[in-house]
C-alpha cells in the first residue's frame, strides 16, 4: 500500500485482533502511513491474507495465551528492528442469553476477562521492555463507551473494557518516566460484523424486525449515525504519531456523544 504522508514512517508496531473489522482498519492505516505492522489474530486464515492484502505481516495469536506474547514481541524485534507502537485491539463481544448482573454466568465472565483484560495485561507487559530499550513509544489500548455508562445488558462486556480503562491509567504513569505513553480509545457504535452480530442477537431474543432493532440503536447516538471502523482508525493513528507525544493516560472517546446521554 502506497505511503500517503508518513505519520509513522520509520515505525514498527503491532496490532492485535487485526485480521477484520476495527484491527483490520487500524492495520490499513498504519501502513499506509509508512509503518511496518506485525498484524496478530487467532484467525489464521482471514489474518494471513487480510496482512497479504495490506502489506502487513501476519503472527497467529490467542492474546490470553501468555507465553505466545513475548514470542510475538521478539518476532516484532527481529523483523523490523525495534518495537514503537502496540494497539491492543482483540476483544470478545457478548452475546446470547444470561447478560445480567443477575443472569451472567462465571464462565462467561472469566472468558470475557480473560481475552478483554487480560490479553491486554500481557500485551503491556510484554511490550514495556521493548519500548523502554526504544527509548519511547506508544500504547493503545482498545476499550469502549460500555466502560463509560451502565451496561446491564451486558454486564460482563462493559465491565471489562473499564478495567481496560483502568489498567492504561496505571500503565501510563508507570512508563511515564520511560516515554512510554498509555491511552485508552472509547469507540460508541461501529458497523462491524461484531457490531452487527450483537444487533441481530437483540431483535432475534426480542422477536423484534432486525430494521427496528437497528433504528433504536442509532437513535441513542445524538449525532445521528454509526461510526465506521475508518473512523476509530484514525483516533488510534494519531495516539500512535509523534503528533500526541505528550498524551499519555487519556481516555479517547469517539462515540458521537452517546455517553453524554447516560
Amino acid at each position: 500500500m502506497s505511503n500517503k504522508s508518513g505519520r509513522l514512517s520509520g515505525k514498527s508496531c503491532i496490532v492485535t485482533g487485526g485480521a477484520r473489522g476495527l484491527g483490520r482498519a487500524i492495520a490499513s492505516a498504519f501502513v499506509a502511513e509508512g509503518a511496518s505492522v506485525l498484524l496478530t489474530d487467532i484467525d489464521e486464515a482471514t489474518g494471513a491474507k487480510t496482512a497479504q492484502e495490506i502489506g502487513a505481516t501476519f503472527a497467529a495469536q490467542d492474546v490470553s495465551d501468555e507465553d505466545r506474547w513475548p514470542e510475538i514481541v521478539k518476532l516484532c524485534l527481529d523483523k523490523f528492528g525495534g518495537l514503537d507502537v502496540l494497539v491492543n485491539n482483540a476483544g470478545l463481544a457478548q452475546t446470547g442469553e444470561g447478560l445480567s448482573p443477575e443472569d451472567s454466568t462465571l464462565a462467561s465472565w472469566r472468558r470475557m476477562f480473560s481475552i478483554n483484560v487480560e490479553g491486554v495485561f500481557l500485551g503491556c507487559k510484554a511490550a514495556l521492555p521493548a519500548l523502554r530499550k526504544q527509548g519511547s513509544g506508544s500504547i493503545i489500548n482498545m476499550s469502549s463507551v460500555a466502560s463509560l455508562v451502565p451496561t446491564p445488558f451486558f454486564t460482563a462486556y462493559g465491565a471489562s473494557k473499564a478495567a481496560v480503562a483502568h489498567l492504561s491509567t496505571s500503565v501510563a504513569l508507570h512508563g511515564a518516566s520511560d516515554k512510554i505513553r498509555c491511552n485508552s480509545v472509547h469507540p460508541g457504535q461501529i458497523q462491524t460484523n461484531m457490531h452487527n452480530g450483537i444487533i441481530r442477537d437483540i431483535a432475534k431474543k426480542a422477536g423484534a424486525p432486525l430494521a427496528a432493532v437497528e433504528a433504536d440503536f442509532a437513535s441513542r447516538i445524538p449525532m445521528g449515525a454509526f461510526q465506521q471502523a475508518g473512523d476509530i482508525a484514525k483516533t488510534v493513528l494519531f495516539l500512535a504519531s509523534d503528533e500526541s507525544a505528550h498524551i499519555t493516560g487519556t481516555q479517547m472517546v469517539v462515540d458521537g456523544g452517546m455517553q453524554l446521554t447516560n
